[in-house]
C-alpha cells in the first residue's frame, strides 16, 4: 500500500490524481489540501477518508471542520497546515498540484522529511529550483515530474546515460490562437482564451497556454529538473499534442514519448515509478491519426516564451518576477480588467522594474513576489 498526500486536491491535477487512486486499490490517500472549495473537499474526505485535511483559507477550514465533525479527520489551515501535511509520518508520496508559489515551503519540508515528490506545481522549480534540486540530491529524494512534457522527457531519459543528452525538445500545442498575428489578438475575450484545443486544464493554466507563458515556465522548470542549459532547451509547436516531448542525444538519436492528451498517464507513472500499471482509456490510432506536424513558435506575437528565456538568462530572482507578474496579469485578465496582450506588457514592465538578487533565499523569493504584486497593484488600483 502506497500512502499519498495531495496538495491541491480540488484542482484539475488533484481531481485527476484521485481518479488514478480510484483505479488502483494499493494507493491510499492519507492527506488532502485545497484552497477554499469546501463542498468538494467534504465529498473527497467522505470518499477517501484521509487522516488530515488542510484548507488554505481559515474560514473554509472552520466550515469544513463543522461539516466533517462526525469523522476522525484532523482539519488545519494556512501555511502551517500545509507544512504539517508535508511532514506527515503516515505519508510516503506528496503530489504537489497547487498553483502558485505556496508550494515552495511544503515541498522543502517534504524533502527534509524524506518524502517522494510527485511534482505538478511548476512554480516551485521556476522560482526556487536552485534551492530545491540540490537539496533533493543531497537527501536522495526523487523529484518525479507530473507535467506531461516533463514526464515525457523523464521517460525519454530512462535507460540512457543522461550526460549524453544534447538537447531537450519541448513540445507545445500552440494554444487556441496558433497562427494568429499580434493585430488579430487585440479583442481576444476570456472565453476565447479558455478554449484550449487539446487539454482540459484549470483557468489560469489554460490562459498561460494561450499566451505561451506556460511553455516558458516549463522551459525554466526543465532547466532545473534535468540540469540542461537554456540554449539546449528548444520549444517546438506540435498541434496534435501526441508527442509530449523528446530528447536528442549526442549521436543524433531522438527519443520521444507519445500518447493521447490525458494527464492521468503521467500522474500514474509518477505514483508508481519505476513500475508501469495498466490504465483504461483511449489509445493512439496511428491509422486515423495520419500525420504529425511541427512548427517554430512565434515569439514575436506570443512574447511570453521570449520573456521566459529572458528571465532565465537574467537568473536569480528574475524568474520569480516573471512568474508573479504573470499570475497577477492573468488574474486581471480573467477579471476583465486588462486585455489579452496587456498580459505581456505587465510581465515585461515588472521585469524591467526589478533589481535581480543573484542567489535568492526562500525569504528573498517571497519578497520578490510581493514586490512584483505591489508594482502591478500601483498600476491597477
Amino acid at each position: 500500500m502506497k500512502r499519498v498526500g495531495i496538495l491541491g486536491s480540488t484542482g484539475s491535477i488533484g481531481t485527476q490524481t484521485l481518479e488514478v487512486v480510484r483505479g488502483n486499490s494499493d494507493l491510499k490517500v492519507v492527506a488532502l489540501a485545497a484552497g477554499s472549495n469546501v463542498d468538494l473537499m467534504e465529498k473527497q474526505i467522505r470518499e477517501f477518508r484521509p487522516v488530515l485535511c488542510v484548507m488554505w483559507e481559515e474560514a473554509a477550514a472552520r466550515d469544513l471542520k463543522e461539516r466533517v465533525s462526525d469523522l476522525s479527520v484532523k482539519v488545519l489551515s494556512g501555511m502551517d497546515g500545509l507544512v504539517s501535511m508535508a511532514v506527515l509520518a503516515k505519508m510516503e508520496v506528496l503530489v504537489t498540484a497547487v498553483v502558485g508559489m505556496i508550494g515552495i515551503r511544503p515541498t522543502i519540508a517534504a524533502i527534509e522529511a524524506g518524502k517522494t515528490i510527485a511534482l505538478a506545481n511548476k512554480e516551485t522549480l521556476v522560482t526556487a529550483g536552485h534551492l530545491i534540486m540540490p537539496m533533493a540530491a543531497r537527501s536522495g529524494i526523487p523529484i518525479l515530474p507530473v507535467d506531461s512534457e516533463h514526464s515525457a522527457i523523464f521517460q525519454s531519459m530512462n535507460g540512457e546515460i543522461k550526460s549524453r543528452a544534447d538537447k531537450i525538445l519541448l513540445t507545445a500545442s500552440g494554444g487556441p490562437f496558433r497562427g494568429r498575428k499580434k493585430e488579430e489578438l487585440g479583442d481576444i475575450t476570456v472565453e476565447d482564451a479558455l478554449k484550449h484545443p487539446n487539454w482540459s486544464m484549470g483557468r489560469k493554466i489554460t490562459v498561460d497556454s494561450a499566451t505561451l507563458v506556460n511553455k516558458g515556465l516549463e522551459v525554466i522548470e526543465a532547466r532545473w529538473l534535468f540540469g540542461m542549459k537554456p540554449e539546449k532547451i528548444q520549444v517546438i509547436v506540435h498541434p496534435q499534442s501526441i508527442i509530449h516531448s523528446m530528447v536528442e542525444y549526442e549521436d543524433g538519436a531522438v527519443m520521444a514519448q507519445l500518447g493521447v492528451p490525458d494527464m492521468k498517464l503521467p500522474i500514474q507513472y509518477a505514483l508508481f515509478y519505476p513500475d508501469r500499471r495498466p490504465m483504461e482509456g483511449e489509445r493512439i490510432d496511428f491509422y486515423s491519426l495520419g500525420s504529425l506536424t511541427f512548427e517554430r513558435p512565434d515569439t514575436e506575437t506570443f512574447r511570453g516564451l521570449r520573456l521566459a528565456y529572458d528571465a532565465l538568462g537574467a537568473g536569480g530572482s528574475m524568474p520569480t518576477v516573471f512568474n508573479a507578474a504573470n499570475e497577477k496579469a492573468v488574474k486581471l485578465f480573467l477579471e476583465r480588467k486588462i486585455r489579452f496582450l496587456e498580459i505581456y506588457d505587465l510581465i515585461q514592465g515588472a521585469m524591467e522594474n526589478h533589481k535581480v538578487v543573484s542567489y535568492p533565499s526562500v525569504e528573498e523569493i517571497l519578497e520578490a513576489e510581493a514586490g512584483t504584486y505591489e508594482y502591478i497593484d500601483t498600476l491597477y488600483r
